[in-house]
């Protein structure tokens, strides 16, 4: 059995409702278990040349909801929220016993450092796209950062 025929049987399964195939020949094994919201795939082979493995689809939990910032309505809504521009690990600082690029309270101009963001062994120092004053550091130092997560919250005015 070759990797399109493993593919075209886990859609007939997904797509038929069956909630488990078990198909076994002199060389290999493979069974299919559909469940509600998942599917699990496990492809065992008995003779040790042949070893082939299928993807093995699963949905992500979604993520756990994070607190709303403790600031009022009122203040938050002229608030401008700087976002990451890329998959990384975020940093304050250019080294661990150096200062911050900035704090809270700071006021920043267009095209200054705010921080440094480490993207597979390069260090890429993000600048502002806004003036104003820093409100809230919504990441921790060295800690991981998505595409366009919020990093830090500025008061524009």
């Amino acid at each position: 059995m070759n990797l399109t025929e493993i593919q075209d049987l886990i859609k007939f399964v997904s797509k038929s409702g069956v909630s488990e195939v078990e198909i076994e020949q002199k060389d290999f094994k493979i069974i299919i278990k559909a469940e509600k919201a998942k599917e699990q795939i496990f492809v065992q082979a008995s003779a040790p040349q042949i070893s082939q493995a299928a993807p093995v689809a699963q949905i992500a939990a979604a993520p756990p909801a994070q607190s709303a910032p403790a600031i009022p309505v009122a203040e938050e809504s002229k608030l401008i929220t700087v976002k990451s521009p890329m998959i990384g690990t975020f940093y304050r600082s250019t080294s661990p016993d150096k200062d911050p690029f900035i704090q809270v309270g700071d006021t920043i101009a267009k095209g200054s450092p705010v921080c440094i963001i480490e993207a597979m062994k390069l260090f890429n120092e993000i600048e502002s796209e806004i003036s104003g004053k820093i409100v809230k550091v919504l990441v921790d130092d060295a800690s991981p950062v998505e595409y366009d997560q919020p990093l830090f919250l500025v008061d524009p005015s």
